[in-house]
């Protein structure tokens, strides 16, 4: 099911994975598209002949550029008919050798770079609601903020704190007629996950994963996941209580190699 009608979106994380899968699906499809990412010449790459993208490059942890560009969203758009907040990174994390500087990294555009983009696009969701629209705002978390999983401490920690501030806004602007989806991929296939060391059961392609969020996007629907039988098991193995689940998350503890335990 397409997005009703040509919409005014901005895309976040639009260059990569599947942000770019989604941005190339949203400008063939003929919406007004605010294409942010950090590198202005893979922008333009994915935009070429494409005369309804709007470039915004944009560090989403850099809480000035957002501003800016929230400010620039406002006179080329006027309003947003749905903020895709999708940028994010993935580092893990080994007990061993506990690394605040790496937390700070993945919390800074997964959290905190959302937070900003929020801050910037809810006058221009408020706008598109005057208007008559029924303006969505959405944001990729992750199957990780389900469950807690070793060395996922900081990603999963990003992802689960975007789902619950998100969860609760969403209670907030229901009285404003704005709609919050929250995004919990599985694994998908991406040169953020091509750099995984581990298993990744049921990975499907970023287009799969593009038209599962726009099916979802179109409905409105407050949990959009998938490969679902991979999320729900997921899903199911969250509410276990605590006992098993830290019994389960040992079984995934990945053993120290000789190299890793010699000083």
């Amino acid at each position: 099911m397409p997005l009703d009608g040509k919409q005014r979106i901005w895309l976040t994380g639009a260059t990569s994975g599947i942000g770019r899968a989604l941005a190339l699906r949203l400008l063939a499809d003929g919406h007004r598209v605010a294409l942010s990412a950090r590198s202005e010449s893979a922008l333009a790459e994915l935009a070429e002949g494409h005369a309804n993208a709007l470039l915004l490059p944009l560090d989403v942890s850099d809480r000035a550029a957002v501003a800016r560009a929230g400010e620039r969203l406002a006179e080329a758009f006027g309003g947003l008919d749905l903020a895709l907040l999708n940028a994010g990174t993935c580092e893990y994390l080994e007990a061993r050798s506990f690394d605040v500087d790496l937390v700070e990294r993945v919390f800074a555009p997964n959290f905190h770079g959302a937070i900003y983009c929020i801050d910037a696009a809810l006058p221009l969701l408020r706008r598109a609601r005057v208007e008559g629209g029924r303006p969505l705002l959405a944001a990729t978390s992750s199957a990780a903020a389900y469950l807690p999983l070793p060395r996922a401490e900081a990603y999963g920690a990003s992802k689960a704190a975007l789902s619950h501030f998100l969860e609760s806004l969403r209670l907030g602007l229901h009285g404003e007629g704005i709609d919050v989806s929250l995004i919990h991929p599985g694994f998908v296939k991406t040169p953020l996950t091509d750099r995984n060391d581990f298993a990744m059961p049921l990975r499907i392609e970023a287009d799969q994963a593009a038209e599962a969020i726009l099916q979802g996007l179109a409905r409105h629907r407050l949990d959009i996941h998938f490969p679902r039988r991979f999320t729900l098991l997921v899903k199911l193995m969250g509410l276990l209580p605590p006992a098993l689940r830290y019994r389960l998350g040992l079984r995934l503890v990945r053993q120290p190699s000789t190299a890793e335990t010699t000083p």
